[in-house]
């Protein structure tokens, strides 16, 4: 691997660190700037690297760097919203992968491809806060109850990044080319 791909890893695993700092508090599952970052990473290296950063991301705070919204450790993949954190590395290679399939660039393309990102995460993160609740902590929930606390009330804001995202997208293949 090259020395730029393994600095940039680094910057997008910090960055989506820093993105769970920056966060509004709501109810079960908080609203953080992780998935702008996530978002990024796919659409900056691609789907390998990109995975790689989240992965890398994800690491850290498993062996207890406190870098996740509530702190970090191993035992976090008991927290409920651990699963976004899976969600985070699968959405990234997802990605990663539809955009570099991209021969035109719009912003539709850009936006569905993050959105089926998107679609991961909150696959993931909804399941694990479902089983989290009902078979770890043993507080019994509905799948409804977790849909909406986990994606229903969540979503709006992810939308609106997952829209930043895709604009910032058409601006950075613009900057590829000109430097190509």
């Amino acid at each position: 691997m090259k020395t730029r791909d393994m600095v940039l890893i680094s910057i997008f695993a910090a960055l989506t660190a820093i993105g769970a700092f920056i966060r509004i508090p709501i109810p079960f599952v908080p609203f953080t700037l992780q998935w702008l970052f996530c978002a990024l990473s796919g659409i900056v290296l691609g789907a390998r690297l990109g995975a790689l950063s989240q992965i890398l991301y994800v690491s850290m705070g498993l062996i207890g760097i406190p870098i996740f919204t509530e702190g970090g450790g191993l035992s976090y993949i008991f927290k409920p919203t651990f699963g976004y954190l899976i969600g985070f590395i699968v959405a990234s290679y997802v990605i990663g992968k539809l955009y570099s399939k991209i021969q035109k660039n719009s912003f539709v393309k850009s936006l569905l491809c993050v959105l089926s990102g998107l679609f991961f995460v909150y696959l993931f993160g909804v399941l694990h806060l479902y089983l989290i609740y009902n078979l770890y902590l043993g507080d019994r929930k509905t799948m409804g109850w977790a849909v909406f606390y986990g994606f229903i009330i969540c979503v709006g804001g992810d939308l609106l990044i997952s829209v930043s995202v895709a604009f910032l997208s058409l601006k950075l293949k613009v900057l590829k080319a000109v430097r190509s």
